[in-house]
């Protein structure tokens, strides 16, 4: 997993700093989070990622991971998990 999100991060970085001198700064924070999601729950993580714009103007990233890590029982330690 941790390879997989390396070259994902750093292939859409480089391609992003291609778009415009307003990206030329772009950086990904340097953690993540991956959640497996089964077959059943699909439609949900359709509707989802699709409504991730709208979401995120209400709820800001470290409030939805805390919410996450709450309902699937996910002990973290604040220090280490924000940049």
């Amino acid at each position: 997993m941790a390879k997989l999100v390396e070259r994902l991060k750093v292939s859409s970085a480089k391609w992003i700093k291609t778009k415009g001198p307003e990206f030329a700064k772009f950086g990904w924070q340097r953690g993540y989070a991956a959640f497996s999601v089964g077959l059943s729950d699909r439609a949900a993580l359709v509707r989802y990622i699709d409504g991730q714009g709208t979401h995120h103007q209400r709820r800001d990233y470290q409030a939805e991971m805390r919410a996450m890590f709450a309902k699937y029982g996910v002990a973290f330690d604040e220090r280490f998990v924000w940049d």
